[in-house]
């Protein structure tokens, strides 16, 4: 869906919209949508310097690799977001900007409008987790033999040593 300035002019501009697993694409060949994302809001236009404000909510599961252990983790997602969006020809160009707390949420478009889609894919991206982890007690992945520690217990022993003091081992 696209949200349009010519139509936010006018009033709110309301979205209720479902995009099937495959719809939008996010660029990590790992990362895949396992439920539709539900998404419902509304974005409207602040005629004083054409920003757009977009507020709504949206809830889908997305499944990605475990960094630990490297099983598939499944990561629900159920959230609210608050966006602006400033025209890109209103960014400082070539020259250094001091950036305030208030504008470090802000975003920039081209052209009439913003795309739904384009939306909802940096809120999934911002919503998943930095370190996404089956569960938190996943023991991962044995370094020696490369066995999931959480499905079979090895014997492996791990010996850590400080290569800078091998040379004194001789003595």
């Amino acid at each position: 869906m696209f949200l349009d300035i010519k139509q936010m002019r006018l009033g709110k501009v309301r979205f209720r919209e479902a995009f099937p697993p495959g719809a939008i694409e996010f660029f990590d060949p790992q990362l895949r949508q396992t439920a539709p994302i539900e998404s419902e809001g509304a974005a409207e236009l602040l005629e004083a310097i054409l920003e757009i404000r977009v507020r709504g909510h949206f809830t889908t599961s997305m499944e990605v690799a475990c960094d630990r252990c490297l099983e598939l983790a499944s990561f629900p997602i159920d959230t609210d977001f608050d966006l602006l969006y400033r025209p890109a020809a209103s960014m400082p160009q070539g020259e250094e900007i001091e950036v305030r707390d208030a504008e470090t949420e802000i975003g920039f478009y081209q052209g009439d409008g913003l795309e739904l889609s384009d939306v909802l894919r940096e809120q999934i991206l911002f919503a998943l987790p930095m370190q996404r982890v089956c569960r938190e007690d996943c023991k991962g992945i044995c370094p020696v033999c490369g066995q999931n520690r959480n499905l079979v217990e090895c014997a492996c022993h791990l010996e850590v040593g400080d290569d800078r003091w091998a040379g004194l081992k001789d003595l």
